[in-house]
């Protein structure tokens, strides 16, 4: 017997070993939202525990989330006034806890947002259950509200998720606080996650496990860092993806995407110079390349 062939067993190989993150979707194929899907989700999150790391206390997660479908009947039901139709958007919005800073950035916000002829509506503080925690995890846990846009007119609401896409790339250019992140800004999905375990999601945001949130869809992401120290905003997953692997080319690709800026201008975003820089400073592989992605899907491009 061959010293390979000792290290096997039955059909496994050591060989093929390799450590990634974990990715699960749940659809309903006719589209039909329910919430027993967000809950078979969170099951799919929790079970792929052993696909993301944790620390040795045993509580401390290195990023997981979930996206879905805004779930418009329960968003009512916090009183919040948003349009029958639908036609608004939201997102969760992670904030330094400096009441000051906050107010800053709060105010970039709303010039962004008022800038396109928007309103944001309101904002609401996001029920969480830091207990959950670890203390490290809780040392550096953000402010986290949702935010509500609204006053797009049916006329304008065909290209309404490009225009949400343009106020956060905005808003990001121009603030650079390490504790502000835009989770999402969607009028189709929104994302909850963090710097949790794949069983911390549930009980961090107990939003996920209200009877009126529901959705068609989820995907969710437990993640096993590989490139990137684990911080709230680097969690999974990000506004069009969730990717598991490692980008070993990631510092080419970026300095060719900065390189090639000044000549993406394009009629559905105007100039990139507005928005730029495509990709944002400072994450992971994976949130550059959907930053990417992002960009080339609102420039107008088809998925493929």
């Amino acid at each position: 017997m061959t010293k390979h062939t000792e290290n096997r067993r039955g059909l496994y190989n050591p060989e093929n070993e390799h450590d990634a993150c974990g990715v699960g979707m749940v659809v309903n194929i006719h589209g039909n939202k329910s919430h027993e899907l967000v809950d078979n989700a969170l099951k799919v999150l929790e079970n792929m525990r052993h696909r993301g790391a944790e620390g040795a206390d045993g509580k401390t997660g290195d990023g997981a989330g979930i996206l879905l479908q805004i779930p418009h009947e329960f968003i009512l039901l916090q009183g919040i006034p948003v349009p029958e139709k639908g036609h608004y958007g939201t997102g969760l919005v992670f904030l330094p806890k400096d009441a000051r800073r906050q107010q800053d950035i709060l105010s970039i916000v709303i010039e962004e947002v008022e800038r396109e002829g928007l309103n944001l509506m309101r904002m609401r503080a996001v029920p969480t259950c830091p207990d959950c925690l670890s203390e490290s995890a809780r040392e550096v846990e953000p402010d986290i509200k949702q935010i509500f846009v609204t006053g797009v007119t049916d006329e304008a609401y065909p290209r309404f998720e490009r225009t949400l896409y343009l106020i956060r790339k905005r808003i990001e250019k121009r603030v650079s606080n390490p504790d502000f992140y835009i989770v999402s800004l969607s009028s189709k999905n929104i994302i909850y996650k963090g710097m949790l375990s794949s069983t911390q999601v549930r009980a961090y945001f107990p939003d996920l496990s209200n009877t009126y949130f529901t959705s068609g869809l989820a995907l969710v992401h437990s993640r096993f860092s590989t490139n990137t120290f684990p911080t709230w905003s680097l969690a999974q997953p990000f506004r069009l993806l969730a990717h598991n692997g490692e980008i070993n080319t990631i510092r080419g690709n970026r300095s060719w995407m900065k390189a090639r800026e000044s000549v993406l201008d394009s009629a559905e975003l105007g100039h990139v110079k507005d928005i730029s820089p495509i990709i944002q400073p400072n994450m992971s592989d994976s949130a550059s390349l959907d930053n990417v992605f992002e960009f080339f899907v609102m420039s107008g491009l088809s998925l493929p």
